[in-house]
């Protein structure tokens, strides 16, 4: 990847996760599980998606579905650097007067579907994929999906579906951070070898780095991976990435914090200062 690409996506992840971090007050939102797939949604709407941020709605678009829908203040703070919102609309997190709250909304420009309650939208996704191959279209269709979410057999029933039908415009991102809510995945419901069942299922599947923006052109510069196959990429991520005093944590989940900890946590996300934040002085749900 050419130097000033990259430094260009790093740049703007760094801004989304002063969003995230913004968001993470007043009430706060899913903190941890947003911070580690900021550099997949930064990647996927900057460099691979065909969209048209002034015609949303362009039957030619591709499509991107969340369904890790708690992981939406990423996709806002996207939003919001790439101008599909206003910035300042993210103020309005969490208060009655708009739309922008702890799952996605499709009145919010560029939410193609609602999502919160997991486990269904590779359902959904899937049947776009079909519709759009049954028309003979060329849209490429993404899903972003939790690790902990893939203990919903409806998952695993849509990708037999899926590969049933040779819907090799269907690409399924795996945002593997290792946690299912509270919780280590593999201390709950172990998941691994993740590559060898979704192979089993059907899948053509690549292993990456999610935070390696060369890693992931690569990854998606090559879809489809094989003719009739779904595609699938399981990322690597880091729960909490960017603020190594909450990254990997369980109990960083889902985080409402006080302004003051907001400020000196965006003091270490840019590394100028180690933020002075305590299990016992946070304020996290």
């Amino acid at each position: 990847m050419e130097k000033q690409k990259l430094e260009e996506l790093k740049g703007i992840s760094l801004k989304v996760r002063e969003h995230i971090i913004g968001m993470s007050t007043d009430g706060g939102c899913f903190t941890g599980a947003s911070l580690s797939c900021t550099d997949l949604v930064v990647y996927l709407y900057k460099e691979f998606l065909n969209l048209d941020f002034n015609d949303l709605k362009n039957p030619e678009r591709d499509y991107l579905f969340l369904s890790k829908g708690h992981d939406v203040p990423a996709l806002y703070g996207t939003f919001a650097e790439l101008g599909i919102i206003e910035k300042d609309r993210l103020k309005n997190h969490l208060k009655t007067n708009d739309f922008i709250y702890w799952h996605p909304n499709r009145n919010i420009p560029g939410i193609e579907y609602y999502s919160g309650s997991l486990g269904h939208l590779l359902s959904v996704s899937m049947g776009v994929a079909y519709d759009i191959k049954m028309r003979g279209g060329n849209n490429k269709v993404v899903v972003i999906v939790g690790d902990g979410e893939l203990n919903e057999g409806t998952n695993w029933e849509a990708l037999l579906v899926a590969n049933a039908h040779k819907l090799d415009n269907l690409i399924v991102v795996l945002d593997r951070n290792f946690f299912q809510a509270n919780m280590p995945t593999e201390e709950l419901i172990p998941l691994e070898p993740l590559e060898d069942k979704f192979s089993a299922f059907g899948c053509d599947v690549k292993r990456i780095d999610g935070h390696d923006f060369t890693q992931l052109e690569s990854a998606f510069s090559g879809f489809p991976y094989t003719e009739g196959k779904v595609s699938v990429v399981i990322a690597d991520t880091v729960r909490g990435k960017g603020l190594p005093s909450i990254e990997k944590r369980a109990d960083r989940w889902f985080c409402n914090f006080s302004h003051r900890e907001v400020e000196e946590l965006i003091k270490e996300l840019h590394g100028t200062e180690k933020a002075n934040i305590t299990s016992e002085t946070l304020t996290v749900r």
